[in-house]
C-alpha cells in the first residue's frame, strides 16, 4: 500500500524530530485547528495516538484506523504510517520505548479509552519531560501502561488491499461513500467478472465488499457526527435513503447511538510536543 496516495491535498503536519525518548513514556500534546496530515514516518517506539477532541485516522500497510476521542491507536514500532486528524483536533498522545510496552504486534490496533485512562493521559501530558520515575509520578506511568495493556480492541479499522485495482475502488468508496456500489463498472475496468471481483477483494481484504463498504460509511461518519452536523445530514452525505436507517445501522455496529458521538468537550491543555 502506497499509503502517501490517500494524503493528497491535505496540510502538512510535522512530526518532531525526537532520536530518543528522554524517559520510558512521553507525551506529545497538540492543538490543530485544521485538517492535517503527516507524512508517512516511522518511529523506533511504540505510539498511542489519542484526541480528546476531534478524530484521527491511521493509515499504514495493515490499513485505516479510525479514533474518535473515546478510542486511541496503538501503533507498534517501525511501522510506517501517516495521521490524518480532523479540524479542531486536540491531540494527547504518547510515546512509549519497547520495552515499557512489549509484544503490541504488526499492525495497530484500536483501544478503548477509558474514563481513568483518559484522565491519566491528560494528566500525564501536564507532567515535566524528565519525570521522576521512583516516585508518585513513576506510578502513574505504570498504572498507565496497565491500563493501555488491559485496553479493548476495537473493530474500527477498515483492511487494504494490495493489488492497485483494488485499493482505487476502495479509496473511491471512502472518497464517496454516498455512492451505491459500482461492481459492474469496477470489474469492466479490471477486465473480470464481477463473481471474480468480489472473490479478489474478499482475498484481499478478509470482508465482502458489501461489507467493507457498510463499514466505511460508518467510520467516514463519525468525524461529522463528532463536530455537531446533524445526523440526518450525516446519513444523507454516508449513502442511506433514511436516517432511521442509520441510526438503527450505526448502532449495530457501534453499539451506541450517532448521538454519543456528538462534539464533545476537550480537556485542559497539556505540554506541547517540541
Amino acid at each position: 500500500m502506497n499509503i502517501s496516495e490517500t494524503t493528497r491535498g491535505l496540510n502538512e503536519r510535522a512530526v518532531p524530530e525526537l532520536t530518543r525518548l528522554p524517559r520510558p513514556v512521553y507525551a506529545r500534546a497538540e492543538d490543530i485547528p485544521e485538517r492535517k496530515a503527516t507524512q508517512p514516518h516511522s518511529h523506533p517506539w511504540v505510539q498511542l495516538s489519542y484526541a480528546s477532541r476531534g478524530v484521527l485516522k491511521i493509515r499504514s500497510r495493515g490499513g485505516l484506523f479510525v479514533a474518535p476521542p473515546q478510542k486511541a491507536i496503538l501503533i507498534p514500532p517501525d511501522l510506517e504510517h501517516i495521521v490524518v486528524n480532523s479540524p479542531g483536533t486536540q491531540m494527547r498522545s504518547l510515546y512509549i520505548a519497547t520495552e515499557a510496552l512489549p509484544d503490541t504486534g504488526r499492525n495497530c490496533e484500536v483501544l478503548a479509552v477509558s474514563d481513568l485512562l483518559r484522565e491519566a493521559i491528560r494528566h500525564f501530558s501536564m507532567l515535566p519531560v524528565e519525570y521522576d520515575e521512583s516516585g508518585p509520578q513513576g506510578r502513574l506511568v505504570g498504572v498507565m501502561l496497565d491500563l493501555v495493556k488491559a485496553a479493548p480492541r476495537e473493530a474500527l479499522s477498515l483492511p487494504w488491499p494490495e493489488t492497485q485495482g483494488l485499493r482505487d475502488i476502495c479509496a473511491t468508496m471512502l472518497d464517496a461513500p454516498e455512492q451505491a456500489l459500482r461492481r459492474e463498472e469496477w470489474s469492466t475496468a479490471l477486465g473480470v467478472s464481477i463473481r471474480t471481483l468480489e472473490r479478489l477483494f474478499l482475498r484481499e481484504t478478509g470482508m465482502p465488499m458489501r461489507s467493507w463498504r457498510l463499514r466505511a460509511r460508518l467510520l467516514e461518519a463519525l468525524p461529522m457526527l463528532e463536530r455537531g452536523d446533524p445526523v440526518t445530514e450525516v446519513a444523507l452525505a454516508c449513502g442511506y435513503e433514511s436516517t432511521s436507517a442509520f441510526i438503527a445501522s450505526f448502532r449495530q455496529f457501534f453499539g451506541a447511538t450517532p448521538g454519543s458521538f456528538s462534539a464533545q468537550a476537550g480537556g485542559p491543555p497539556g505540554r506541547s510536543g517540541s
